[in-house]
């Protein structure tokens, strides 16, 4: 029988398969589909200090085998999510999950990631680094290596959980955020995050989004979510988690024989509510088609 099981971080997971964040809700919108128990895991909403309304609508739009997105980090704010969602969440999961934080600053991120680390059920915290630093002019703590370090350095020191850092693709070298992060303290990498897009409406002539830009997903960018993961984990020497683009078990295949220890699926869900069941289902099939018996044993394989 396939062993699909692996360990993140220190926690075992009975397959590599985990629902990407905002593509999941907090888990229960999809438990009246199916027993998401099944998955590893998933990585809920994007939370911030505050509440966010979001952008302004339009905000997303469809791409050639790809989905752009400029939702703006809509969600209730770290309070509401641990005293509404997270009661809810536990009453369908009953595995750890990750908790996604994003933030504006490193106060932001600090006093999220202190909260949520204190919710017995958040099993790992990953730190999304894509959002723009108010402080530092409006760049991406993702796009600068010092700033990178100095977020994940400041959130090490008030956690105890698990900090997984996700990366936007979005700079000229992934490696050396990858670097900055292992070395201020960061248990995990998950990457890539969505590349900087647009579309024009040709009636309008105006961009279809009303942020001008969003952030394009789905398979058009898998090969090069995989070219990044490739890379990535050959640099550092802690675990890494890929996604872009993920929609089948052979991609899963892929991912991980490129160095990823789990794998995220996005925007797949937003196409098939079933994907990651379907996936899940399908992975010790594909497995024996190529004959891999303990999953674990193919992380990395493809280096060499």
């Amino acid at each position: 029988m396939a062993d699909t099981s692996v360990e993140l971080c220190g926690i075992r997971l009975t397959n590599p398969v985990i629902a990407a964040s905002g593509t999941f809700g907090y888990g229960y919108e999809f438990a009246g589909l199916y027993d998401i128990n099944c998955l590893g895991t998933f990585s809920f909403k994007g939370t911030t200090h505050k509440p966010r309304f979001g952008n302004p609508t339009p905000r997303i739009a469809e791409a050639p085998a790809g989905l752009l997105n400029a939702v703006g980090l809509q969600n209730p704010g770290v309070e509401a999510v641990i005293s509404q969602e997270l009661p809810k969440l536990k009453a369908c999961f009953h595995k750890p999950v990750m908790a996604n934080v994003s933030g504006f600053s490193v106060e932001d991120y600090v006093y999220t990631c202190s909260m949520l680390d204190q919710e017995p059920q958040v099993g790992w915290l990953e730190l999304n680094i894509s959002c723009p630093n108010v402080h530092g002019g409006g760049m991406s703590f993702g796009t600068d290596p010092a700033a990178a370090g100095a977020v994940v350095r400041a959130v090490k020191a008030v956690t105890t959980k698990p900090l997984i850092v996700k990366l936007t693709p979005n700079v000229t070298d992934i490696t050396a955020i990858a670097l900055a992060c292992e070395e201020a303290g960061a248990d995990g990498l998950s990457l890539i995050n969505t590349l900087l897009a647009m579309r024009i409406d040709l009636d309008t002539r105006r961009p279809v989004l009303a942020n001008g830009t969003g952030g394009l997903s789905g398979p058009a960018v898998f090969p090069v979510a995989l070219r990044m993961v490739w890379q990535v984990a050959r640099a550092v020497h802690i675990p890494v988690v890929g996604l872009g683009g993920v929609s089948s078990a052979e991609d899963l295949l892929e991912m991980m024989l490129a160095g990823a220890t789990a794998v995220e699926v996005g925007a797949a869900n937003l196409v098939d509510p079933y994907a990651c069941r379907d996936i899940v289902l399908d992975l010790p099939r594909v497995m024996e088609k190529y004959g891999i018996e303990k999953i674990s044993d193919i992380i990395g394989a493809a280096h060499g």
